[in-house]
């Protein structure tokens, strides 16, 4: 098992070539830079254990100062390896929010190294704008979330500009990326 601290360090230089570098987040740069990004390694190794680590991070963020952590990466390199499981933890995973009372306040993103899109199949270049090291759960603000597109002109479009990004760097161009990360 890596440390938690190498596990990290792959996860902030996925973040700086990848998510930042390819402009894949246009709001992930002013966190990062700031350092509001909470970095979690869990050590679960069953999904039990990986919801009520969950369940404690989403009321760390709910209870921190927005000034000092604005996000959360919960990185669970032990858990949900399988893209369909992970997926699939997704929904207990929204319950967790809803039963603590945080929908509407906090919501979840996720990345996983073998991220896939309905109707896409495992080697399609979209599905590498979800692709990160270790399987992760992000945990957002929504509020954040709210400001960052207020200042963006057309969010929709993100997704569409990472597309083309993508497809332009191509398979090779991304593997060399996550190689030097």
């Amino acid at each position: 098992m890596l440390s938690d601290d190498l596990i990290i360090a792959h996860t902030r230089a996925w973040i700086e070539k990848a998510v930042i570098g390819l402009n894949l987040c246009p709001f992930a740069k002013a966190v990062y830079v700031k350092e509001q990004i909470r970095f979690v390694v869990s050590k679960a190794e069953d999904s039990a254990t990986l919801l009520a680590e969950l369940q404690h991070e989403l009321r760390v963020l709910q209870q921190t100062d927005p000034g000092r952590v604005d996000t959360t990466l919960l990185i669970h390199p032990c858990v949900l390896a399988d893209f369909f499981d992970y997926n699939d933890f997704l929904g207990p995973a929204d319950e967790v929010i809803e039963s603590l009372g945080l929908a509407g306040e906090i919501q979840l993103a996720g990345f996983h190294p073998n991220y896939q899109f309905a109707h896409s199949g495992p080697a399609d270049i979209e599905n590498f704008t979800n692709r990160s090291p270790y399987p992760m759960l992000h945990l957002l603000r929504e509020s954040s979330i709210e400001r960052a597109v207020a200042l963006f002109p057309e969010p929709d479009a993100i997704f569409q500009k990472n597309i083309q990004t993508l497809r332009r760097l191509g398979h090779e161009g991304w593997k060399e990326l996550v190689r030097t990360a």
